[in-house]
């Protein structure tokens, strides 16, 4: 062990699709990029929550899909050049943690490891800073530290953890067990002996590879393999493909946590929540004197602990009690609050049925900007589009669609075939069918314009890309 205290390096895992919180939260735009509890997003506010704590730059360990939309609201908070590592396939946290120590430990240092879900709730930072900080010697000493959470009722949809007697604020950890019924979760919470598992940790980036190597080399092989050559591409770090698709899926906890005998455990009462469906955000928000909790454009008369959210619409209720009330630019959900743990049932049935909200927002983020589909029909879609100052989509073409283009504000460096002209505010084009083209925002302001597409087939994937700085 280092005679000086290890820095501390916070791994934030930014994957999981959060269909609980559909439509809010679909899997092209899960909950961790929302702004559900504020105007932050939930890995914005946890990138917030650490600032204070960590002697090293974060590392974000990322879904492919979703590798622009983490570096752009890094960006937005001031994180200019993070390590993102992304993993081109999902295999659970513990090979997702497995690359993040590697990349602690690839300069032959060490550094504690606080690991953290970026889609939760923590609402009194004071208390989180001390939790950790009461587990930081034990982490130092080479114990395996997870933070259980007080339980402020008897919840099923959580895991639990039966603790010991704690000593200096930290309880050797006893058992992990599975979501209870709900007389077990009476009981856990009657006995004062289990606490919610939060799914953080703190612990040595060694010591977790040695805990790897002694319970699962299996997945600690794999990961060193996809780690043998990683290749920096712009704000990514991307390891190799093919040997991480090779990697055993699973979870940390069955992986480490479950069969190391030095797991240790610190209390946590923060307020703490994985937001993990509609009930806990109607927890967490602010309430009316009805105990309504109300977003957006939402005018609630003789209602009572209802939790409405109105992104587009004026969301009017009457008489209700106990529901929630969704409203998007696709979809609204209104569901008994006490049910809202069986939405991914919807998502199931949709997504059964081929239908695109299951997935995907009418929204929808890329690295340039994004597009709103804002009509459609047989034979046509009209989307509005917005591209960033700087930015410009990649040079491509069509099989079976034309588009027409009108710029709405700023300004359009357009090339079409061998021509390359500007467009400004009311000014338009054509882009033939099977014509390359590309559209680029020369200026400082947003670049917003209207398409519309026509043709046979408007799906997204007829683009043929010959250049693109995205690496698409």
């Amino acid at each position: 062990m280092s005679s000086t205290p290890l820095k501390l390096r916070s791994v934030l895992l930014v994957g999981g699709s959060g269909t609980r919180l559909w439509p809010l939260s679909r899997l092209g735009y899960p909950k961790q990029f929302l702004p559900l509890l504020g105007d932050s997003s939930a890995l914005q506010a946890t990138c917030e929550r650490i600032a204070a704590l960590a002697g090293l730059p974060p590392i974000f360990v990322a879904n492919e899909e979703h590798r622009f939309i983490v570096a752009e609201q890094l960006r937005q908070i001031g994180l200019h050049e993070p390590s993102i590592l992304l993993e081109p396939v999902g295999r659970n946290t513990a090979p997702a943690i497995a690359l993040a120590a590697l990349l602690a430990t690839a300069d032959g240092d060490d550094a504690l490891l606080l690991v953290l879900p970026s889609d939760h709730a923590v609402p009194d930072v004071a208390r989180f800073h001390e939790a950790v900080n009461t587990a930081r010697p034990a982490a130092e000493a080479g114990r395996l530290v997870t933070f259980g959470v007080q339980p402020a009722y008897a919840e099923t949809g959580y895991g639990y953890i039966r603790a010991g007697a704690p000593c200096e604020g930290v309880a050797p950890v006893e058992a992990f067990v599975e979501k209870p019924d709900a007389a077990t979760a009476e009981a856990y919470l009657a006995s004062g002996q289990y606490f919610w598992n939060s799914g953080m940790f703190l612990f040595r980036a060694s010591r977790y590879l040695q805990a790897l190597q002694a319970h699962r080399p299996d997945i600690l092989a794999a990961c060193r393999a996809a780690m043998a050559g990683p290749r920096q591409d712009g704000d990514f770090l991307r390891v190799d493909k093919a040997a991480f698709t090779a990697c055993p899926s699973d979870s940390i906890d069955y992986a480490v946590m479950e069969r190391d005998p030095d797991v240790a455990m610190v209390p946590l009462d923060a307020g703490w929540s994985d937001i993990g469906s509609f009930a806990s955000l109607w927890q967490l928000a602010p309430h009316d004197a009805d105990g309504n909790a109300l977003r957006g454009d939402v005018v609630a008369e003789d209602c009572h602990d209802v939790y409405a959210y109105a992104s587009q619409r004026l969301v009017a209720l009457l008489g209700v009690d106990d529901v929630v009330v969704v409203e998007t630019a696709d979809a609204v959900l209104v569901a008994a609050r006490d049910k809202v743990q069986d939405v991914r049932r919807i998502v199931a049935r949709l997504n059964a049925a081929g239908r695109p909200e299951a997935n995907a927002h009418r929204l929808v983020y890329r690295p340039w900007g994004s597009y709103d589909s804002i009509d459609n029909g047989e034979r046509f879609q009209v989307k509005r589009i917005r591209v960033a100052p700087g930015a410009r989509l990649s040079l491509q073409m069509h099989h079976h669609r034309a588009e027409h283009w009108i710029v709405v504000t700023g300004t359009a460096r357009v090339t079409r075939g061998d021509e390359v002209f500007l467009l400004t505010e009311n000014q338009s084009t054509y882009i033939p069918l099977g014509v390359k083209h590309r559209l680029e925002n020369p200026g400082s302001i947003d670049l917003e314009l209207i398409e519309v597409q026509s043709g046979p087939y408007l799906g997204e994937d007829d683009i043929v890309r010959f250049d693109d700085v995205y690496g698409r």
